[in-house]
């Protein structure tokens, strides 16, 4: 019978074959690789079947991403791809297999036999060894996430835009406090609580021993988001739509979610030349969904820009009856605007005095040369509290430093 994979070996399998989904387009981080490990020692495997039900128990949190790893699984360990695809011709991520033991039995042809054991489908020799080491395999993936890092979001791939999600959940978020009319009892209060003075002196006769104080309740605002998912806005939005499917907290499969100090769910909004409300697709199991269901409910995806029309509609249907109301108002766009720029000044002056803050985020602020001298933008930068690019991921840290 076959020995199971000790601890050392079980993560040199699971960071390499992490490395490799990674790769693929997969969200697959630390994380997955480490539970992929704990589950190989857990359940001694020892077979590529039993490595093929840990890991994908541990790496695949959609449906949709099955396809994709089998294929990646076929290319490594040469299985066979449960959906009948023929494996790519990629180079493995492993070493060179070490060839099987002439008492190991004979495998069936197209495929790995049950008894193949997870070392000879993966795991180098000690003279193999020495060609992939472990911290070569860390460097590679922290230099291709500082990349990522410093690229604009018009030049990533789609693969690339699943491996920001990872990296935006490193992101700190803190939406400004908002005092409410409720009052509760904490010591450091000021106002006195009579109700529970009288309550603790019933405790001692009838005499006020110690005066209770009580503060006003500090809840988050909240965060209403208007995004600009005409053609010239498409490339930013599909990246900003994740990082609001992060800041929602849908997690897939229990993954963490955005660090935050309370939970913040935005209010999210659609408009080209319609205004279409995107909350509920922010609910969505995966990345891929949120994206899929949000492009079905915008019509108008990669269409014109009419700002001014979709705000007033957003401040007659939403923001004026009390969504707008004290929030924080983030508007995702270039401010390209083929209405009329008359109606966007007035709109966000309406808006202006309802929200506590607006911050924009426009792309084409990156640029030192850019002002804000034609169109749209030259009506809605008085109204603004805070102007940001937001236009790869380090410019991210300046959008949510105005959103705080």
């Amino acid at each position: 019978m076959a020995e199971p994979l000790t601890a050392p070996d079980a993560a040199a399998v699971a960071a390499a074959f992490g490395v490799a989904l990674h790769t693929a387009g997969l969200p697959v981080g630390p994380d997955r690789c480490e539970r992929l490990a704990r589950a190989m020692v857990i359940m001694n495997a020892a077979a590529l079947p039993e490595l093929r039900a840990c890991a994908l128990a541990t790496m695949v949190s959609d449906p949709s991403q099955v396809p994709t790893f089998d294929r990646v699984f076929a290319a490594i360990f040469g299985g066979l791809p449960a959906f009948g695809a023929q494996p790519p011709t990629v180079r493995s991520a492993f070493p060179s297999t070490v060839p099987p033991s002439p008492a190991s039995p004979a495998a069936p042809a197209g495929g790995g036999s049950a008894g193949t054991q997870v070392a000879e489908a993966g795991l180098p020799s000690s003279a193999e060894g020495e060609d992939l080491p472990e911290a070569p395999i860390a460097r590679r993936a922290a230099s291709a996430a500082e990349r990522l890092r410093s690229r604009d979001f018009t030049e990533l791939s789609p693969a690339e835009l699943h491996q920001l999600v990872a990296l935006m959940r490193e992101l700190t978020v803190a939406i400004p406090p908002r005092r409410t009319r409720r009052y509760r009892g904490p010591r450091k209060g000021k106002r006195p609580d009579l109700r529970r003075s009288m309550r603790q002196a019933r405790r001692y006769g009838g005499e006020v021993v110690r005066l209770s104080h009580q503060a006003r309740v500090l809840r988050p605002r909240r965060l209403v988001v208007l995004c600009d998912i005409s053609g010239s806005m498409e490339p930013y939005a599909r990246a900003l739509l994740l990082l609001l499917y992060v800041l929602y907290g849908a997690s897939p499969r229990g993954a963490p979610a955005l660090r935050r100090g309370a939970q913040v769910r935005p209010e999210l909004f659609s408009f080209a030349t319609r205004l279409t409300r995107l909350t509920p697709a922010l609910a969505a199991a995966s990345p891929d969904t949120m994206l899929a269901k949000a492009g079905e409910a915008a019509p108008d995806w990669s269409g014109g820009t009419r700002i001014g029309v979709a705000l007033k509609e957003f401040n007659d249907r939403y923001g004026a009856p009390g969504m707008a109301r004290g929030a924080v108002v983030l508007i995702i766009s270039d401010g390209w605007e083929t209405g009329d720029p008359q109606l966007l000044g007035q709109q966000m002056a309406r808006l202006a005095r309802l929200a506590h803050r607006i911050v924009w985020a426009n792309p084409r602020t990156q640029s030192p040369r850019y002002r804000p001298v034609v169109g749209g933008m030259a009506a809605a930068w008085p109204f603004c509290d805070a102007v940001v690019s937001a236009h790869n991921l380090d410019a991210l840290d300046d959008l949510l430093t105005a959103l705080s």
